[in-house]
């Protein structure tokens, strides 16, 4: 009796187990697809350039930058509700890669740098208050994370990215 529980019990595992990677697999699947239809107006042939001012008054050329090593840029906005769990990790990535944010639609300078300093965030931070640079490369999501190398778009995601597929995306750029 106890070898048949153990088998059932057994059984019962690798079919959660078999179940769950199904859903895994689903949701890499599907996650994949929102992200192609929602990132398909970004230019990936000819790109404009990302060049301006950051709020400390450094002129920022992320195609520049790039080429040595990879930039991550991020699209945002302080209004952006996912963006709250998504800046950390990018603040986290701008201590060990080279990072630029460009904050969409978030007010004055003044008021930008109180919020980032208000959450302790040292990104290099392009304050995009009228959305021109989102709009020039079809930013239509908050969050949008760019990698470029080589002065070449790598990779891109939108919406929820976490820590670990930045790091994946810049190390394999």
């Amino acid at each position: 009796m106890a070898d048949l529980d153990k088998k059932t019990w057994t059984q019962k595992g690798l079919n959660g187990l078999k179940q769950l990677g199904i859903m895994l697999l689903l949701f890499l699947v599907v996650s994949t697809a929102v992200d192609l239809w929602r990132g398909k107006d970004i230019p990936t042939e000819v790109l404009p350039p990302i060049s301006a001012l950051d709020l400390d008054g450094n002129l920022v050329d992320v195609m520049g930058m790039s080429q040595e090593d990879p930039v991550l840029v991020y699209f945002w906005g302080t209004w952006c509700p996912v963006c709250n769990f998504v800046t950390p990790a990018v603040d986290i990535m701008s201590e060990h890669y080279p990072v630029v944010s460009v904050a969409m639609s978030s007010g004055s300078d003044d008021r930008l740098n109180h919020f980032l300093a208000d959450k302790g965030y040292t990104l290099s931070t392009i304050n995009d208050q009228q959305s021109f640079l989102a709009r020039e490369w079809s930013v239509q999501v908050t969050p949008t994370v760019m990698v470029f190398k080589g002065g070449e778009l790598k990779h891109y995601t939108t919406g929820f990215t976490s820590l670990p597929g930045m790091w994946w995306r810049m190390v394999f750029a």
